[in-house]
């Protein structure tokens, strides 16, 4: 196999004098602390998400686009895996997700690219984590005092506030026991909320069921690539690299035990919400399986103590969730701005930082209070976002360092998935756009509802 190429310039490899690298991604992880971080990662709310998405498909299309983005994107995270492995043998373990594409294709430019596409990734999932929180939060409200004046941006400013005293947690490593508690949390409102749907389903109330897709076929077509965009959105996981560097070397074989650990989550949960969901609600599923669980007009469909719990197991896995997706902002901001030869905790390095992370989440909370739009947001980040990192950049990684023959299988598994995920992308892409126009009359700044 030949070597990749080194571009040195671009790896920032002079580690020891790296607080990015010592600090924030500190190598001391076993194996099950990397598949906590997957799972929160890539396991959460959004999955509520999935009957919207198969509303734009169907059962039968909606089965086979899950399943085909479950078993591409556990292909697509283990040949990256393979890839960090061969290059830490090599002697050139790497950390972020850039560092690997500069090395491994030898393009400054790349190195660029994944540095916009991860900030992109972060800062929205970020800004959705609090946003869903503060809806959480003002569910819970308007069930105890349905005629409240709080609106839903002064929920998002709680949340704020707790997600930046959260944010202090100076390493990825130092997330592990919330990652562990978030894993758990996952499970639970799963199986609420799926327990809720089929009581619903079951219920004398139980909603009319309409499985039938959009009238026009240009309409169909691009509600089926804006769902593929959310589908990809939820299983989407852009920072494996990161999460791979809190592994405590030598790293290598401890992340396809982690992945394995994630993927059998993911089966339990993914599959439940949507057949679930889609089945008590059709066509009619909102962004957000709970709001049509809990409906604005009508009583509560389930039990209010079930739905109760699930929001507040949700509620406390967001804050989880955006603490893990911040990491790659703090890393970045702490390189420049931290002295690596004075303690994490020095004075010096306590107060820029606090300043800096405090600063991010003040950002991401003012956001989410004045853009709620969180279901065409989500389909626009997986077309631009995930898609490019999750399902086109490892395949080429795994190419450019294994050079598998061109006559091979795995070349041609890898080149197919490329091309149609590059096509998907750019479709999902202006699909998920063109909802986000067509939904911009629903749209006010800081609105008290957050907009499908």
């Amino acid at each position: 196999m030949a070597e990749p190429q080194y571009a040195d310039p671009l790896l920032e490899n002079r580690r020891e004098e790296d607080a990015g690298a010592v600090f924030v991604l500190e190598s001391k992880g076993q194996w099950w602390h990397a598949g906590f971080h997957l799972t929160t990662a890539i396991v959460g709310p959004t999955i509520l998400t999935l009957p919207y998405a198969f509303r734009g498909l169907g059962w039968g299309l909606g089965f086979f686009c899950l399943t085909v983005m479950g078993v591409v994107t556990f292909y697509s995270y283990y040949l990256m895996s393979k890839v960090l492995d061969y290059c830490e043998k090599a002697g050139r373990r790497h950390i972020r997700f850039r560092e690997l594409a500069a090395d491994v294709l030898g393009s400054g430019w790349m190195f660029y690219l994944v540095i916009f596409i991860q900030t992109a990734i972060n800062t929205g999932v970020g800004i959705g984590a609090i946003l869903l929180a503060g809806e959480c939060l003002k569910i819970m409200y308007s069930d105890l005092y349905p005629n409240g004046s709080l609106k839903l941006y002064e929920f998002i400013a709680v949340v704020t506030v707790v997600m930046i005293v959260l944010s202090q947690l100076p390493t990825f490593h130092s997330l592990r026991h919330i990652n562990l508690v978030s894993l758990f949390l996952s499970l639970g409102y799963t199986f609420l909320v799926v327990g809720a749907c089929i009581y619903a389903g079951s219920s004398e109330n139980a909603p009319p069921r309409d499985y039938s897709l959009e009238s026009s076929e240009s309409a169909r077509v691009f509600s089926a690539f804006t769902s593929i965009s959310i589908i990809a959105a939820i299983f989407g996981n852009g920072i494996l690299p990161e999460i791979h560097a809190t592994l405590a070397p030598p790293a290598t074989g401890k992340m396809v035990k982690g992945l394995l650990m994630c993927y059998t989550v993911i089966f339990l949960t993914f599959y439940s919400a949507a057949v679930s969901g889609y089945w008590v609600f059709g066509n009619e599923a909102s962004s957000n399986i709970l709001k049509s669980l809990m409906p604005d007009d009508g009583p509560s469909l389930a039990p209010t103590w079930v739905l109760g719990l699930a929001v507040i197991f949700i509620l406390l896995q967001l804050f989880a969730i955006g603490l893990v997706y911040s990491q790659v902002a703090y890393e970045i901001m702490e390189k420049r701005t931290a002295d690596v030869k004075q303690g994490m905790f020095s004075r010096r390095n306590l107060i820029p930082r606090l300043f800096l992370r405090t600063t991010y989440v003040i950002f991401c909370g003012f956001f989410a209070a004045m853009l709620p739009f969180f279901g065409d947001i989500n389909s626009v980040v997986g077309a631009i976002g995930f898609i490019p990192l999750d399902f086109i950049l490892p395949m080429l990684l795994y190419n450019m360092t294994y050079k598998p023959s061109r006559s091979s299988f795995t070349y041609w598994i890898n080149m197919s998935i490329i091309v149609v995920f590059t096509g998907a992308g750019l479709i999902g892409s202006f699909a998920s756009v063109r909802k986000l126009v067509l939904d911009a009359y629903k749209f006010k700044l800081f609105s008290d509802d957050v907009v499908d």
